[in-house]
């Protein structure tokens, strides 16, 4: 009874809201299928790691997972990676190289939001941290808020992946605020050239070495990914390919959010700044697709065949959702215009654009922060 009574003066308010936050991702895996295989974990383990006295914690369960999945490398960020690579059709790019530009403008949310948080009084590493949300790429920003060892790791996965959820909310909004009616009914050439398969083994080769030379702390991110897509590409491994994108990411999808619940003890996650680290990070979210957008309107100025904003907006990383929801969006203007090449080759470029954004944080970070 004594023991009974030491754990009930223990539990605080902090304890039952994240009960309360645990129950809710939970009922959004369950009842809304919102990043179901993520957010169920996380949403348990929140409640686990918050028991009072809990076995999970202190040489348990959860924080050996957390350690070997974060500590020790960052494994389960960067594994999660090959299977997105294997699960990534880059032709839509290699067919349009010049749908990257739009990959990489959509990544400058990021980077006006680094500076802002940091002007809040967040540092370097924080500040690095809360940016990596607006790419709209759950492993990345885990990995970055990891590797610079950010007090808001938690607050940045939750709005990471929260936000990912949002994507056909937040972007159908964004799109229609920015362009005109006129402007979403813009036909794009719809001849799409036909890659060669040397093309897309050397894409990946190429890719991994020209941005780990340039940005040596993408090495790590854009290599798994293009491992992946290696795999995916090379015709010769399709029971591995078949394995990385279905078994590997789910085993690793399901160990992630476990292990991430972790950093979801209340006393960690319930800091004043917390709804500060998700407005921030939801402002970037929204400059990345906003620049986008504001980049097609400023190059139709100049070019005679025109570029629909609604394509453009898809840089952010969520894949393949974007590109879907941009083709979606422009259906509803003329049913008979079709995007989803172009979308999908923006989207797969602002996939690897996150990635070597996620790199520059944190070279930055270790940078400006003295790291």
């Amino acid at each position: 009874m004594e023991f009974l009574s030491e754990i009930f003066f223990a539990l605080t308010w902090k304890h039952f809201v994240m009960f309360a936050i645990g129950g809710t991702m939970i009922f959004l895996a369950v009842s809304r299928k919102i990043e179901s295989a993520l957010l169920l974990p996380m949403g348990f383990g929140a409640i686990l790691v918050n028991l009072p006295h809990s076995a999970f914690l202190d040489g348990g369960a959860i924080e050996i997972l957390y350690t070997i999945g974060f500590t020790a490398g960052e494994l389960m960020p960067l594994l999660l990676f090959i299977g997105i690579g294997a699960m990534t059709d880059f032709s839509p790019l290699l067919s349009n190289p010049k749908l990257l530009a739009f990959g990489f403008f959509c990544q400058l949310g990021i980077f006006i939001v680094l500076p802002l948080a940091h002007s809040l009084g967040f540092s370097i590493p924080d500040a690095a941290s809360i940016a990596s949300i607006g790419a709209a790429d759950g492993p990345t920003a885990i990995l970055v808020s990891h590797v610079l060892g950010s007090q808001y790791a938690s607050s940045v996965t939750v709005a990471a992946y929260s936000y990912m959820a949002l994507v056909p909310v937040i972007m159908p909004l964004t799109i229609r605020l920015l362009t005109t009616k006129k402007e979403r009914k813009i036909r794009m050439d719809t001849d799409a050239k036909k890659v060669s398969k040397r093309k897309k083994i050397l894409f990946p080769i190429l890719t991994s070495i020209i941005v780990g030379l340039i940005v040596p702390a993408s090495a790590p991110l854009i290599g798994f990914l293009m491992f992946g897509n290696l795999i995916r590409e090379s015709g010769v491994l399709e029971n591995l390919a078949e394995s990385a994108r279905t078994t590997l990411t789910n085993i690793i999808t399901l160990l992630l959010g476990i292990s991430v619940s972790f950093t979801l003890q209340a006393d960690e996650f319930l800091k004043p700044q917390t709804i500060l680290v998700l407005s921030l990070g939801l402002l970037a979210f929204i400059l990345d697709c906003s620049c986008g957008i504001l980049l097609a309107k400023f190059m139709n100025l100049f070019l005679k065949k025109k570029i629909n904003p609604a394509a453009a907006a898809a840089g952010i990383s969520a894949f393949p959702m974007a590109s879907r929801i941009a083709q979606k969006e422009v259906l509803k203007e003329d049913d008979s215009n079709f995007i989803l090449m172009h979308s999908a080759g923006i989207n797969v470029g602002g996939q690897i654009a996150s990635v070597v954004a996620g790199g520059i944080l944190i070279q930055a970070a270790r940078i400006l922060g003295g790291m």
